[in-house]
């Protein structure tokens, strides 16, 4: 049983015995290690416990002074930078590096170890990036009677899944923006996944990927503070770091990169990002009441959107369902062999279980098409989320905002990992 941060602060794992998995809910912090082991039994003994505690506490799993200074580093480092740092998309385009490297080889030695400098591998995986986003453009754009759109959107809808799975809905709708008018400034919208942050959570930073660094937006974050005031301003950047691991800002960088371009003075659009937590949780409202609610955000990134010089371009990075055994369904949702035991009514239960996920989300699908973002809230509060959509918040900052006449939807997927144990959907839209 593997053990790690789910919020990414640290970035060590520990590999113990899933016999201690009756362990880990009692270690909060309210009982000593005589207490969980009194509470456990079944033959647990200090000894073992104690070499668990300390394997957790030095990969920084457990609060105290390791935690708390992987903590101090990161915002240290997160506050002595201008801009943010790829992680996702650097390691996407190291991967196809290595991956063409490979490929050039002679079929014998494409398994042996490959040597690249950091100019070589930059240099390669950023032709190669650029190569890739080409084909996927034509690949989903190939047989459409519109492969383009006349003017700049008023905002689109674009996955925030690996590019890997998410590939189509991110080049059917970046595809089409390759010959609009170039935005001055583009504000994504994002999801949430590991951070502390309790309501909307702005980034003070700009962010590079391997194509290059688009800058913050300092003008569009002065007069967004301005149109929250003082007390709302300091909670929508209070956590702020939660943008140094997230990647559903990260993901839309390269796609703005190289679609968009460069202006005249060889710099990219500015960028503002932006975390929006889910409003069918507490209507809207931060989820403790200390954050930033969605309603105080939408209002003034709408003063501010209005207010600002030139063209901008607000995208909602957004993913749908999410089921799946990965996510504690209890249906598979691949096909496997039918001949293996059981195969025919597994295949006839994971058919029957997509097909009530696709459904799902086509009704409310349909909710956001129509612009009835009230109405989508109320009824996934009330149906509790059930096939998890991650982004309820995002599309409701973004249609909430900018209220729009027109809604496109492109196109609409939902992928299976490699592993065959969960599906996540996502959809392509554009908005006028």
């Amino acid at each position: 049983m593997g053990l790690a941060d789910v919020r990414q602060i640290s970035e060590k794992a520990v590999f113990t015995s899933p016999a201690f998995q009756p362990v880990l809910p009692l270690m909060d912090g309210n009982k000593s290690v005589d207490e969980i082991v009194g509470a456990v039994g079944n033959g647990l003994t200090r000894t073992p416990l104690e070499y668990l505690i300390g394997q957790l506490d030095d990969a920084g799993l457990l609060f105290g002074p390791t935690y708390e200074g992987l903590v101090t580093k990161l915002h240290a480092d997160f506050d002595g930078s201008e801009v943010l740092p790829p992680a996702t998309t650097a390691a996407f385009a190291d991967a196809l590096a290595e991956h063409t490297v490979r490929m050039e080889r002679p079929e014998a030695e494409r398994e042996k170890p490959v040597e690249l400098t950091d100019a070589e591998r930059e240099q390669i995986g950023v032709r190669r990036l650029r190569e890739v986003f080409n084909g996927w453009i034509d690949e989903s754009l190939k047989q459409d009677a519109n492969p383009s759109l006349d003017t700049l959107p008023k905002g689109i809808v674009v996955p925030h899944l690996d590019y890997q799975r998410g590939w189509m809905n991110y080049a059917s709708v970046w595809g089409r923006l390759r010959v609009v008018d170039r935005p001055d400034r583009v504000i994504i919208l994002g999801t949430n996944h590991f951070g502390e942050g309790t309501g909307v959570v702005g980034c003070n930073k700009g962010y590079q990927s391997p194509l290059g660094t688009c800058e913050a937006d300092a003008k569009f974050i002065e007069t967004l503070s301005a149109n929250l005031g003082p007390e709302k301003a300091k909670k929508l950047f209070a956590n702020r770091y939660d943008h140094e691991r997230e990647h559903s800002i990260e993901l839309q960088i390269p796609w703005i990169q190289h679609v968009l371009g460069k202006d005249e003075s060889g710099n990219f659009p500015t960028v503002f990002g932006a975390l929006v937590h889910d409003p069918s949780v507490n209507n809207g409202e931060s989820y403790d009441g200390e954050g930033l609610s969605l309603s105080d955000f939408v209002t003034a990134l709408r003063a501010t959107i209005g207010s600002m010089p030139g063209k901008t371009l607000l995208v909602a990075s957004a993913d749908l369902s999410h089921v799946g055994l990965a996510f504690g369904d209890k249906c598979g949702v691949a096909q496997v062999d039918p001949a293996r035991e059981g195969g025919e009514e597994h295949n006839k239960q994971a058919e029957t279980f997509r097909n009530q996920t696709f459904q799902h989300d086509r009704d409310m699908l349909q909710l956001v098409a129509e612009g009835k973002i009230d109405q989508l809230i109320a009824s996934m509060a009330w149906q509790q989320n059930p096939t998890r959509w991650c982004s309820i918040g995002n599309l409701s900052a973004l249609f909430n905002t900018l209220e729009p006449k027109t809604v496109r939807v492109y196109n609409y997927a939902a992928a299976v990992d490699e592993q065959t144990q969960s599906m996540v959907s996502s959809v392509g839209m554009s908005l006028d």
